[in-house]
């Protein structure tokens, strides 16, 4: 059983066609990454796979129960969490306030636990505008991570920081993912984590599907390696 699918997924903003019949199926405890050019259709599905998009078609299923008439505070309450390209804190809120505010939401109050895995527990006494960015995005990925969601999606989670400390993301989110069996569809640009934790790749390209495989496949793909990797990665 698929962890999160999605079939026929379709979505217009006016005459531009932003996805367009895209299939898509991650497994239980898979990390999968959307790549592509920007307006290849990433962003999108995941606006339309968590929820917040509208006046889109197709189905989504989530451990294959449909979900697509679900409201965003429903598909939460049964497991689907999300990140987002910019950083979705409260400035003047401490570090565990945030979490512990999060946490009144969720049936599992796992606020602490969130804190320490991801290296947050120093700083819980901290204003959230006052810890470094880096931190801040470790703080917005522990949001997603209150109530111990079953399926994360992760809009560019390592924007911004610099290679060490998307690496050092990079690292706490496959642990996490090991430890905790959380599955994960992410949206990166950052190549050197998206082959590094994931385990399978999609490739997107003008609302479509172009390729899809292990790293070391997609990387052999010249379609890819023209649209968007470039010769660097082939």
């Amino acid at each position: 059983m698929f962890a999160l699918e999605g079939r026929g997924l379709r979505r217009r903003f006016g005459g531009f066609v932003a996805l367009d019949g895209v299939d898509i199926a991650v497994p239980e405890g898979e990390i999968r990454a959307l790549i592509g050019p920007n307006g290849a259709g990433k962003s999108t599905l995941i606006d339309v796979l968590s929820g917040r998009a509208r006046e889109w078609s197709g189905e989504v299923s989530l451990f294959g129960a449909r979900i697509d008439r679900r409201s965003v505070q429903e598909r939460r309450s049964l497991g689907l969490a999300r990140s987002f390209q910019r950083t979705n804190i409260f400035a003047d809120l401490t570090v565990l306030e945030q979490l512990r505010l999060a946490a009144r939401t969720s049936e599992n109050d796992n606020a602490e636990e969130v804190a320490e895995a991801l290296s947050l527990s120093q700083h819980a006494g901290r204003r959230a505008g006052d810890i470094s960015y880096g931190d801040q995005r470790r703080l917005d990925l522990a949001l997603a991570l209150i109530g111990r969601p079953r399926v994360l999606l992760l809009d560019e989670p390592a924007a911004g920081l610099s290679l060490g400390e998307s690496l050092v993301l990079a690292r706490l989110l496959k642990d996490l993912v090991g430890r905790w069996g959380v599955t994960v569809l992410l949206v990166e640009h950052d190549m050197e984590v998206v082959f590094s934790i994931c385990d399978r790749i999609t490739v997107l390209h003008l609302g479509r599907t172009l390729a899809e495989g292990t790293p070391d496949e997609v990387r052999q793909i010249p379609e890819v390696v023209t649209a968007y990797l470039g010769t660097a990665m082939s």
